[in-house]
């Protein structure tokens, strides 16, 4: 089996240089090409910055060389592994590739950073050699501290392409490798993406309804669920809504039609206006949250209060015995219980229907939230602490479709989706099977 000792990655962006500093880091030899080489020697020393930065001793940089798309493409001939990591624009990452396909050896792997572009579009009519060699390696930023890394093969490419890049991933960088197959946004984004738009319009209606505030929305969609404490608002502030604006135009392009998620892609009206206007989150100074420093160096938050379409002071949200756990309130008949129940329903049904369309297994599913999205447990994992006869229920009284994994849960005559202590789970054909390593 090749093993990866050299790296190229095309483009020193943001997950460019992320990419390159993990490859550096582990020992590897990397070449890091850009537009100019100018451009790749400048951000560099970014590397270094920060209170947490990705790499810490100075020397490793001595591992990292630079170059330009122009100048130094023939140097690809010494890579084992090239991913490419440039901007979104599939067009873009077509002339990438070829390019690269002209310089690099025989037998050595070619893979796209894609966030969501499906692959197809990527190396549709492109050489066979190339069709053979190429995946997506689908990094989550920030690369050094986020676990996930998605692999996607093409049609054409060949097995050992995957076996390779998975071992390399796993055991050389550390990183939990996940399975995906080409469809939009892949695992992660697919699900994470459709629970964030699902989310903020939901939540729009309960906020402009005078049921729940912000600071509510985001404290019932933490702890209690077992998900980030960032919530909703607050992760949308760190993601970016210029960044939500672009994803979601890709999802309307490529998302199947009739698919459960197509309906909130467009952004709900008080987004759409912060877009417009430029309030976009932390990068802008502030989206739905604004810190404030002060000159006797105290520190206070405001949050963007959209039913006056003004800043105000953050208040407390305090949550009863009653809303500390997901069960719990999933069966609340309260403003909170509603909202927490039609989206995380609507959510676990979503994931439980794209099995086997996005991935082969649960298991695939459950690691790319906990790995992606820092949830503490994955859909399916969920389902099964909520409990997935109750989810059914919901379902039932509601006259909804039964997601195909609940179908098959309920015709295995099971009453969950892992079972011996999570050494088990339930595949798509409706018998046990082992957990594999991660």
């Amino acid at each position: 089996m090749t093993e990866i000792k050299n790296v190229a990655v095309l483009g020193c962006g943001t997950m460019g240089l992320g990419i390159a500093a993990i490859c550096a880091n582990a020992g590897c030899k990397v070449l890091l090409l850009d537009m100019t080489k100018e451009a790749c020697d400048n951000a560099l020393p970014k590397l270094l910055a920060g209170r947490s930065p990705v790499i810490e001793d100075e020397s490793i940089l001595r591992n990292i060389s630079t170059g330009s798309f122009e100048d130094d493409m023939h140097l690809l001939s010494e890579s084992q592994w090239i991913c490419e990591a440039v901007i979104e624009n599939v067009a873009i990452k077509r002339e990438v590739f070829l390019n690269a396909d002209k310089h690099r050896s025989d037998g050595s792997i070619i893979s796209t950073n894609t966030s969501g572009i499906p692959l197809r579009d990527i190396y549709t009519d492109m050489p066979a050699r190339l069709q053979q060699d190429i995946a997506v390696t689908h990094f989550f930023n920030p690369v050094h501290i986020m676990k996930l890394v998605e692999i996607v093969p093409g049609v054409n490419t060949r097995p050992e392409v995957v076996t390779i890049l998975a071992d390399f991933l796993g055991k050389t960088l550390n990183k939990g490798v996940v399975y995906a197959k080409d469809t939009v946004n892949f695992i992660g984004n697919r699900i994470g993406c459709m629970w964030i738009n699902t989310g903020v319009h939901m939540a729009e209606t309960a906020i402009m309804n005078r049921d729940l505030t912000v600071e509510e929305v985001d404290a019932l969609l933490g702890e209690p669920i077992g998900l980030p404490p960032t919530g909703l608002y607050a992760l949308t502030d760190l993601i970016g809504i210029d960044v939500m604006h672009n994803v979601n135009k890709n999802m309307d392009q490529n998302l199947p039609a009739g698919d459960f998620s197509r309906q909130f892609v467009a952004l709900p009206p008080s987004i759409q206006a912060m877009y417009d206007r430029g309030q976009l989150g932390r990068k802008t100074g502030g989206g739905f949250y604004k810190l404030n420093r002060h000159e006797d160096g105290s520190k206070s938050m405001e949050i963007y209060d959209i039913t006056a379409d003004e800043w105000r002071s953050e208040l407390p949200a305090e949550l009863s015995v009653h809303e500390s756990s997901f069960q719990s309130l999933f069966n609340l008949n309260n403003p909170k219980g509603h909202f927490v129940r039609e989206l995380m329903s609507a959510t676990l049904c979503y994931a439980a229907d794209l099995v086997p369309e996005i991935a082969d297994d649960i298991v695939n599913v459950d690691r790319a939230m906990r790995w992606g999205f820092a949830w503490s447990k994955g859909p399916f994992e969920l389902i099964d602490e909520l409990g997935a006869n109750m989810l059914i229920d919901h379902i039932k009284e509601n006259k909804q479709h039964v997601p195909a994994m609940l179908r098959v849960l309920s015709e295995a005559g099971a009453s969950s989706f892992y079972r011996n202590h999570g050494s088990e789970y339930l595949g798509i054909d409706g018998t046990w099977h082992l957990v594999p390593a991660e």
